[in-house]
């Protein structure tokens, strides 16, 4: 057990095997338990109008930002512009709803707008229109104002995106103003990264030149906490630390002996929970979120870690434990009573159990007897389970995005290990990262 807590990599695993596995695509329940239904609005975008010549590139990336978007909403489709008419609207006014709902185009909504731009401002009008009922109000009408930058543009473009997403879903909210956190090599040691959710933005946040690991946002995404390796007694062991987006700083957090990984907050953000061995066996620790009061939740003779906790209720508490002599999966109250196995028909090594943000749906990675990874979802009450991925390299350490339509995982199908997000439903893979090697990603709360 020493052994392997020493290779954090490999330490967080527990086992179980799954059989008949179906793809996603086939199973009714789970579409329904992610919120992505068969029947999706169909969508166009027409090309933002740029007032000027020197408006012209952030009135395309303005576009393009919002098509990449909504196309990785899920819940929307968007109709291709090559199969849009020739004349774009730029004001409502402008707007002949019938060449949008003929064929090819087919489209219920129509985004529209445009783009003035000076040397010192930014000014973008935009709109979505129910064009089947044209004569009703805009279903979203902004105006944005800010800085020229591409920065500030593709904020901008975020936000429209996620307020059409929001129009269209009932209110549920979307994830183009979130952010993924990250582990990277590229500039030699393992630090904290942090980018927005489609891969632009690329920063380093810690500049520890050393080994960091599993970084976890808080409720409030104010912080994130991960592993590291820093010095303690006099030995450099693995510790919780804490990272404050606020002050751009680490935050202070007590260093414990023994080795300390793996933490993961509360639904309110007040308590920590991670492993330790700092009373000799690897076992789970809650604490405030200072790191005082440590109250051990696990007393068995076996490593416990890799918790997650519930997010919807705040009541359970899954992690890995191979109390049982293998590693396998476990739930318990938040208070550590009432312990159960999750017994599932064979065994196989997981990595990472991650609660959806509905409190149902459990991912994981399996590892299958040929030693590849893929991502798994569980009903924990149901235990019934869809495969995400397949026969693509290495897929690891999934994260769900706060919407539950998304998910954000490490892969080496590329060759290197690169970060990549998908659809809940396992389609739509892209590529976030490409420069070095890069790790557990984490989807920001909000």
């Amino acid at each position: 057990m020493h052994s392997r807590l020493r290779s954090l990599s490999s330490c967080l695993i527990l086992a179980f095997l799954v059989l008949g596995a179906k793809p996603a695509v086939a199973q009714d329940w789970f579409r329904t338990a992610i919120g992505m239904d068969a029947n999706k609005p169909r969508l166009a975008i027409a090309d933002f109008a740029a007032r000027s010549d020197s408006a012209k590139p952030h009135a395309s990336l303005f576009t393009k930002v919002v098509r990449d978007d909504l196309q990785f909403s899920g819940i929307l489709e968007l109709a291709s512009p090559s199969f849009y008419p020739p004349q774009a609207p730029s004001v409502p006014a402008e707007m002949k709803p019938a060449v949008w709902i003929d064929p090819p185009t087919n489209a219920n909504f129509l985004g529209l707008g445009n783009l003035s731009e000076s040397t010192a401002e930014v000014a973008i009008e935009a709109w979505l229109y129910d064009v089947r009922s044209p004569s009703s109000q805009a279903v979203v009408g902004k105006v944005y104002r800010g800085a020229p930058t591409d920065a500030q543009v593709r904020k901008f473009a975020h936000q429209f995106a996620d307020e059409i997403i929001s129009k269209l879903s009932g209110g549920l909210p979307g994830v183009a103003a979130t952010q993924i956190a990250f582990v990277s090599s590229r500039g030699g040691a393992k630090e904290i990264w942090v980018m927005d959710y489609d891969g632009s933005n690329q920063r380093p946040l810690t500049s520890l030149k050393s080994i960091s690991l599993t970084p976890r946002w808080s409720p409030d995404a104010s912080r994130i906490a991960f592993t590291c390796f820093a010095p303690n007694l006099g030995l450099t062991s693995a510790q919780i630390c804490m990272f404050s987006m606020d002050t751009g700083k680490l935050v202070s957090f007590p260093r414990f002996r023994g080795t300390n990984i793996t933490p993961a907050w509360s639904p309110d953000g007040t308590q920590i929970v991670f492993s330790s061995s700092m009373q000799g066996n690897p076992e789970l620790y809650v604490t405030d979120v200072n790191g005082g009061r440590p109250k051990r939740l696990t007393m068995v003779n076996g490593a416990s870690m890799s918790p997650s906790w519930n997010p919807k209720t705040g009541q359970t508490i899954a992690f890995v434990s191979d109390r049982g002599g293998t590693p396998q999966l476990y739930l318990m109250n938040s208070d550590g009573t009432s312990t159960a196995k999750l017994d599932l028909p064979d065994k196989g090594y997981v990595i990472d159990p991650a609660w959806a943000p509905n409190g149902q749906l459990l991912a994981f990675s399996w590892r299958r007897p040929n030693d590849n990874y893929d991502i798994y979802i569980m009903d924990a009450a149901t235990q019934q389970i869809v495969e995400l991925t397949r026969d693509q390299g290495r897929n690891e350490r999934p994260s769900w995005a706060p919407d539950g339509r998304h998910l954000v995982f490490e892969s080496t199908r590329g060759g290197s290990r690169q970060i990549w997000a998908m659809l809940a439903d396992g389609s739509q893979p892209r590529q976030l990262t490409t420069a070095g090697h890069n790790e557990s990603p984490n989807w920001s709360t909000r």
